[in-house]
């Protein structure tokens, strides 16, 4: 019995090995690129999935974009080159930090000035007397009345 579980526990193990051999590993001769290259796979977005960067993707396209990442590194390009070259090629959605443009200011405004605009539309609504509708309503219907009448 005990041989049979440890056979089990053997082809299990053997069975999740594939698994393992998927994740990349890429050998950097400076530890500084080593750290440039997990910094920039955590701060770059891979294009397909959704709101999940390269270091934790799956996608093939992520994989791409690490590998590319390790080759720019090697030719020694610096982070922010590295950085430059992605957003060229996929579109500033690829950087978690993306630059100030007209754009993405519109993109934080717009929600505010909406905001400020239907609050002073409700401020201001609140703040006429009832009286003055209820009186601009009745001469309306009296002038209408009058209209009928002749």
């Amino acid at each position: 019995m005990m041989k049979n579980i440890f056979l089990l526990l053997v082809l299990t193990l053997g069975l999740y090995e594939p698994a393992l051999a998927v994740e990349d590993s890429y050998a950097f001769a400076d530890p500084a690129q080593r750290v440039a290259f997990l910094e920039l796979t955590a701060v770059l977005r891979c294009p397909m999935c959704q709101n999940q960067n390269i270091a934790d993707s799956d996608a093939m396209i992520a994989h791409d974009m690490r590998r590319k990442v390790y080759s720019l590194l090697k030719e020694g390009k610096t982070k922010q080159e590295v950085i430059a070259y992605m957003k060229d090629r996929y579109g500033d959605f690829v950087y978690y930090k993306p630059p100030v443009t007209f754009a993405t200011i519109w993109l934080w405004a717009l929600p505010v000035i909406f905001i400020v605009s239907l609050m002073y539309f409700v401020i201001r609504r609140r703040s006429q007397p009832p009286e003055q509708d209820i009186d601009a309503k009745l001469k309306q219907a009296e002038a209408m009345l009058k209209q009928d009448d002749s």
